[in-house]
Parts: structure tokens; C-alpha cells; sequence
């Protein structure tokens, strides 16, 4: 089959013919149709993402969308010719989407949802599945919550908007000038964090109160933003780049709750991995629903541009989610 293959830190991504893997117990093999891009397969390919486990040479690509063509043994719930969808690779030892075929763990998997297209799938998984640990198994939100996305048209930003507004909460999100029609058009409140200080959209839209939930979905000194404001004493911050040095004064002096996500845990431990499963059947109910539709920037890619999709993740020009396209 063909694939893109990193042969070293730094180096290029190269297009060549590899082994068809076999399914093993409990794996399924996926016909890959769509890719998604996410900016850690750029960082992974750079030699900057040492939390990934990524080991040269690798097929990169975390994010998929295809085809099942084969199950192997102790494998149920999944037959060939299913359309299904997951984060399945590119991570550990764990083989990417960026070839034909992949051989992935069931548990990864679901059904694709029928009201979106193989591109918008490809979309989805990582976001959806950060998204889904930081507001609903860190941070429970639910109808009554006033939740506050930071980075609210960003990749995992614009689907927390959907997804805490699904679960009946009032959302506001924070962005840019050039991405609160976006943000708007999503259904949260946007706000111009570069205009406007974070005391004063606090005061503005809680009375000074805090949100009850606050998701960061930048890191950064956006988290020191989200210390600030977050709810006294009922208040959690859920933050999938909470790296660095942070001061917690802010966040103590409320009272208030703090949690991190690792959304590559499952996939790099093994342990965990039928969760990723269920969100993602949560996620294509939703979106069947015509609850949950991702942003796809309209250019097209395929395993030979790989390389320009890449530099267009790194530059920040893109309008959605980039996806590259193995079919068609």
C-alpha cells in the first residue's frame, strides 16, 4: 500500500510503498478514505512532541475516516463495508492514517455518522474526544452552566462550543476579530480577548461572578487568564496544554477546582481505549442530529501534499480543519 512515511526528526515526509498490515485479535481493517491534520502531527514531525512516543520511522496521521475491509479475531460490532471513523494512530507505535489501510483497535473505532462526509468524519476525533474528557468527564457541564471556551473557533475550540451547548449550557468563547463571527455563528457569545481584559468580561457577562466552567484549549498565559475567571468556589478550569510554570494563587484564592487533559493516554497505555469508542458515539449521535458539524477548510490535499498541508497547519492560515483526502 501506499503511504507517507517519516524516516527521521526534521526530515521529509515521504511518499512510498509499505506492507499491507493484517488485522491482529481484536483490530480492524480500515480502507482510510480521509485524514485529518491536527498541529500536533506537525510538532510530532518536527521533533517537538517527545509526549507523543513517536519513534522513526512512523506513518504519521491521527485522525481517520474509511472503510472497515476486514476484522480480525474477537472482533464484534464491526463488519466489512461499515463506514466508521476514529483517532486510531500516528502516536507511540500505534501506525497513522496517512497510508491506505490501517490495522487499529477496535475499541478506537466508531461508526461513522451518516449526515457527514468522509472529510468532515476525518475531522473530527481528536477534537471531539479532548473536547468530550475536558466538559464532560472533568468538568460535568450541563444546562444551567455558564461555560467560557477559550480559543472558541480554534480545532477542539469549536467543537466544545457545540459540545457544551448540546448539553444545554450558556457558552461564551473567547477569540480573535477575524474568527467572533464564527465564534457567533457557532451560537456562543464571542469575545474579543485582545479587546476586552478578562475582569471586565467577567463583570459583563457573569456580574463579576466567574464561569462555571472554563475550558483552555491554548495554554499558555490564556490558563493564568482562566485561573482568573473561573466561579468562586463551584468553578473548574479543564485545560488540554496545561504545561509550563502557572501560578495556582488565583485559582486557590477562589476556591476553585483545576484538571488536564491527556487525550493520548489510551492510546499510548492501551488502558482506556473503549472510552474513546464511546465519546465518539456520543459525537456521531450529535451529529446526526445536526448538533455537532465540524470545520473543514475547503482545500484539498492528498498523500502526495502532504507536506503543503503540513506547512499550512504550521502557519496558522487555516480556515477549519485541514484534511487530506487517500480516495477520489
Amino acid at each position: 500500500m501506499r503511504a507517507v512515511v517519516l524516516e527521521e526528526f526534521g526530515g521529509p515526509l515521504t511518499l512510498t510503498e509499505i506492507a499491507t498490515p493484517d488485522p491482529g485479535p481484536g483490530q480492524v481493517l480500515v480502507r482510510v478514505e480521509a485524514s485529518g491534520v491536527n498541529p500536533l502531527d506537525t510538532k510530532i514531525r518536527a521533533g517537538r512532541a517527545a509526549h507523543a512516543r513517536t519513534r522513526p520511522p512512523a506513518v504519521l496521521g491521527m485522525d481517520l475516516a474509511g472503510v472497515v475491509e476486514r476484522v480480525g479475531p474477537q472482533v464484534t460490532g464491526f463488519a466489512p463495508g461499515q463506514e466508521v471513523f476514529g483517532l486510531t494512530g500516528g502516536v507511540g507505535d500505534l501506525q497513522g492514517s496517512l497510508a491506505e489501510y490501517a490495522a487499529v483497535d477496535a475499541r478506537l473505532l466508531a461508526r461513522k455518522p451518516a449526515a457527514l462526509s468522509m472529510r468532515q468524519a476525518a475531522a473530527l476525533p481528536l477534537a471531539t474526544v479532548t473536547a468530550w474528557e475536558g466538559l464532560v468527564d472533568r468538568a460535568g457541564v450541563r444546562a444551567g452552566h455558564k461555560v467560557l471556551v477559550h480559543g472558541g473557533a480554534g480545532g477542539v475550540g469549536h467543537v466544545a462550543v457545540q459540545l457544551a451547548r448540546a448539553r444545554g449550557a450558556e457558552v461564551f468563547a473567547t477569540g480573535s476579530a477575524g474568527s467572533l463571527a464564527v465564534i457567533g455563528r457557532l451560537g456562543a457569545v464571542p469575545i474579543d480577548y485582545e479587546a476586552t481584559a478578562v475582569e471586565d468580561y467577567v463583570a459583563e457577562h457573569t456580574g463579576g461572578e466567574g464561569f462555571d466552567v472554563v475550558f483552555d484549549t491554548v495554554g499558555g498565559q490564556v490558563l493564568d487568564a482562566s485561573f482568573a475567571a473561573v466561579r468562586t468556589y463551584t468553578g473548574h478550569v479543564v485545560s488540554a496544554l496545561g504545561w509550563g510554570s502557572h501560578s495556582l494563587a488565583p485559582l486557590s484564592f477562589r476556591g476553585a477546582t483545576y484538571s488536564g487533559v491527556f487525550t493520548l493516554l489510551p492510546m499510548l497505555t492501551g488502558r482506556g481505549r473503549g472510552h474513546h469508542g464511546d465519546i465518539l458515539r456520543e459525537a456521531a449521535a450529535l451529529a446526526d442530529a445536526g448538533a455537532l458539524t465540524p470545520l473543514v477548510d475547503p482545500r484539498r490535499f492528498t498523500l502526495g501534499t502532504v507536506a503543503e498541508a503540513h506547512k499550512l497547519v504550521e502557519a496558522g492560515e487555516a480556515t477549519g480543519k485541514i484534511v487530506v483526502d487517500l480516495t477520489g
